[in-house]
């Protein structure tokens, strides 16, 4: 399958790119490995190779790959892209807390560096999980990066706050528009961004909007809200393969307009390269420089 088939624009995104850009959230899949029992999102075949093909027309050096619901905690597909991916490439894998020290340290070895626990989508893990694997990856330096509506977050309140590890928020932290300065999950996300105590990933927009637009106006308070509360706090992904958006739930989004939406938000080149370099490097540990001619195939 062609990369045009994951996204619906072939242009290049009109803000200059930094140099060592990361695209902190995709996900890679491979029919060779069996979807776990309940998954509800079964997308075609989506490789490392394809995904080059689109950083080159990005101008996109970097790349964190995210074990997707569909395989449940079987982390073997995000593990065989992050091999391919070698340093310019970080992983977040899916445990379910009961792995010995010498696994653990390989996935770290292998360049994982934070473990999801995804509640929206999820078919594996659930709230008790909270803070086992907190506590099971702080050790290590890793995060724990969470999916969830808007409404648990914010039930979630006590708990999050004392948990060991730091967390990193999927998607905007699901809150859709006009939840910017309304919802009280947004006050919650605020308050950990400015305490240091998360990250938050300008990622999945198209996900939040009623229209499924990229460029949505009705998400500039709140992806603006998070940059003005904590920009060395602030991340950002693409979410390709585009799971949901290949199962038809909604229109497949542009890529290049999802980065030039972040360079509105940004409106500053200096804030836009934080988000795309400095700030993943801090977060994921990049070391050195990714190659900047990327291979024709992997």
């Amino acid at each position: 399958m062609s990369n045009y088939a994951f996204s619906s624009g072939c242009a290049g995104p009109r803000a200059r790119i930094p140099r060592h850009a990361c695209d902190c959230h995709i996900h890679v899949y491979d029919g060779v490995y069996p979807a776990a029992p309940g998954a509800r999102l079964l997308p075609p075949d989506a490789s490392i190779a394809q995904y080059r093909a689109l950083q080159r027309r990005l101008g996109l050096t970097r790349a964190v790959l995210v074990t997707p619901s569909t395989y449940g905690s079987d982390n073997r597909s995000m593990l065989a892209g992050l091999r391919q991916l070698g340093t310019a490439g970080r992983g977040v894998a899916v445990i379910d807390g009961q792995e010995c020290d010498s696994a653990l340290q390989t996935l770290h070895d292998t360049g994982v560096r934070g473990v999801r626990l995804n509640l929206s989508l999820g078919v594996v893990g659930s709230i008790d999980m909270l803070e086992p694997l907190a506590a099971r990856i702080a050790e290590l330096g890793w995060h724990l990066q969470l999916l969830m509506s808007a409404d648990q977050l914010a039930a979630l309140r006590e708990r999050l706050l004392r948990l060991p590890a730091q967390l990193v928020l999927d998607h905007m932290g699901r809150l859709g528009p006009g939840a910017a300065n309304r919802h009280p999950a947004h006050a919650l996300v605020l308050h950990l961004l400015r305490e240091g105590r998360a990250w938050i990933k300008l990622s999945g927009g198209y996900l939040l909007s009623r229209s499924g637009s990229v460029s949505d106006p009705a998400l500039d308070e709140l992806a603006r809200s998070y940059i003005s509360a904590a920009p060395r706090r602030v991340i950002w992904g693409s979410d390709w393969p585009h799971a949901t958006a290949s199962a038809g739930r909604q229109p497949m989004p542009d890529d290049a307009e999802q980065l030039d939406r972040l360079a509105h938000w940004a409106a500053d080149d200096s804030l836009f390269k934080q988000i795309l370099v400095g700030n993943p490097e801090d977060l994921y540990g990049f070391d050195g420089f990714p190659p900047e001619d990327l291979p024709e195939t992997v």
